[in-house]
């Protein structure tokens, strides 16, 4: 298997941050001919570095002003139940199946707190399966830029 160089994680890095960059404006920024640009990125793809090119939404603009991560203790006998009754709430964003208090981290929006507190006592807590729950609202999020250190080389 090749070897991860900073290239690769400059690359990455500028990825991370900006995935529509093209690559004669990522070639340039990092001043490395947009050939080998391209067939670094070619190669990562290959190599399952990079999974996907994907957007973030900004929830806040489509109305989805809350954010809320629920940890969940469930029957560990349901699992596979609980995360399908999840996975059926479109409120849901992702599930993390987590070491700790917790069996599940389940990161949900909601449009308000009220819709929160239905979409937290309707819809997650009558998933067969679940036994307790507890819910940390997000209040403010700092966030900061992905970076890869140079001393992640492999």
């Amino acid at each position: 298997m090749a070897k991860t160089d900073d290239l690769d994680l400059r690359i990455l890095s500028e990825l991370a941050t900006d995935a529509s960059i093209s690559v004669p404006k990522l070639s340039k920024k990092i001043n490395v001919n947009a050939s080998v640009v391209y067939s670094r990125i070619k190669r990562l793809i290959k190599r399952g570095l990079i999974k996907k090119f994907t957007i973030v939404v900004n929830d806040e603009a489509l109305g989805f002003n809350v954010k809320a991560l629920t940890g969940i203790n469930m029957d560990s006998r349901m699992r596979d139940n609980v995360l399908s009754q999840l996975f059926q709430i479109p409120e849901v964003r992702e599930i993390a199946e987590v070491t700790g208090r917790f069996d599940i981290l389940v990161t949900m929006t909601a449009q308000s707190l009220d819709e929160m507190h239905h979409l937290i006592s309707e819809k997650v807590g009558r998933v067969q399966g679940v036994q307790k729950t507890e819910t940390f609202i997000e209040m403010r999020k700092t966030a900061r830029e992905l970076v890869y250190p140079t001393s992640v080389v492999k």
